[in-house]
Formats: structure tokens, C-alpha cells, sequence
């Protein structure tokens, strides 16, 4: 029996292939583009993270009975923001984990729910890498975006979108894993 490893990171798609005595049979690793469009922001195309991964994976299985393979892990970076429309379109780049611009929407948050409170409640402060304050971002900064009523999904929802079709992930595949906005 193989295992299948895969892990989304921010800057690649790697697919890793080891026996049962943990042994690597093959690693793979598709860089994946970072945009910085404005000081402090990091986004990505959602898009590339599917291409990325079936580059990857692939070569991880060439030469390789798929059927061998007796389980996959999925892994990755979190707090990345993926906006979907209605019908599971991604409508904007993905938000990043490590994006900056959200410091006065975490202003906001503390204000609207108190500090103390909203550390009882998560046991966190509002973070700027945090999923919560990019939403109010996109709502405020992007109306015709953040405005219309679809889905918000993190970055490792999608992961497991992709691991049940061969197409891009949409909110259809992780629908009980995303929140309506």
C-alpha cells in the first residue's frame, strides 16, 4: 500500500508518495504565484492551486498503480479568503493568510464585540491574517464583490472539494464546509 501526501502551501502544490515502512516513492512540487498588487497584500488565483495540484500529483502517481494507494492527506495553509458566487464561481483572488490590509477592519471587529469579549468568545484577538476582517474588507473596499450574496469558503475547504472531483473547486463540492455573506 502507498500513501498520498499532498499539501497546498503558499508558494506550491507538492504531492508526496511514501510506503507503508514511510519510505518516499516520489515527491513533486508546482510553485504556485504569489500577487502583491499594493504594499501588504498577498493574494492568489484559486485556480492554481487546482492546476498546481493535478501538475503534481500526477507525477507523483507516473509510473505507479493509483490503485496502490490506500489513503491521501490533505494539507495547507489557513486563513485564506475564497469568495464564490451563487453557482460556486471564484468572483476575486484569493485573500492570503499572510495579507496585512485589514488592521482597521480588526479595529472594527474589537469595537462592535469588545476585546475581552471577542477573546472570550474565540480565544483570539482580531488578527489581520484572520478570515473574519477580509470579509468586512471586500464588503467595504469591493461593493459590486463583497456586496453580492455567495459564499465564503477558507483555503483548505477547497482542499477537500478537490479531493472528490476532477474539476476546480466550487462551493458545490464543500458546500457544508463554507458560510453564506
Amino acid at each position: 500500500m502507498l500513501l498520498l501526501g499532498i499539501d497546498i502551501s503558499t508558494t506550491a502544490a507538492e504531492a508526496l508518495l511514501i510506503n507503508e515502512a514511510g519510505s518516499v516513492v516520489k515527491s513533486c512540487s508546482t510553485p504556485i504565484t504569489i500577487s502583491h498588487p499594493r504594499p501588504l497584500w498577498s493574494e492568489q488565483d484559486p485556480e492554481e492551486w487546482w492546476r498546481a495540484t493535478v501538475t503534481s500529483t500526477r507525477a507523483a502517481l507516473q509510473d505507479v498503480d493509483s490503485g496502490q494507494v490506500g489513503a491521501i492527506g490533505l494539507t495547507g495553509q489557513m486563513h485564506g479568503l475564497v469568495l464564490l458566487d451563487q453557482s460556486g464561481e471564484v468572483i476575486r483572488p484569493a485573500i492570503l493568510w499572510n495579507d496585512q490590509r485589514t488592521g482597521p477592519q480588526c479595529e472594527v471587529i474589537r469595537e462592535r464585540i469588545g476585546r475581552e469579549r471577542l477573546l472570550e468568545i474565540t480565544g483570539n484577538d482580531a488578527l489581520p491574517g484572520f478570515t473574519a476582517p477580509k470579509i468586512l474588507w471586500v464588503q467595504e473596499h469591493e461593493p459590486p464583490t463583497g456586496g453580492r450574496p455567495g459564499t465564503s469558503c477558507c483555503r483548505r475547504t477547497t482542499y477537500a472539494g478537490i479531493s472528490r472531483g476532477s474539476t476546480p473547486p466550487t462551493a458545490r463540492m464543500a458546500r457544508g464546509r463554507c458560510c453564506s455573506i
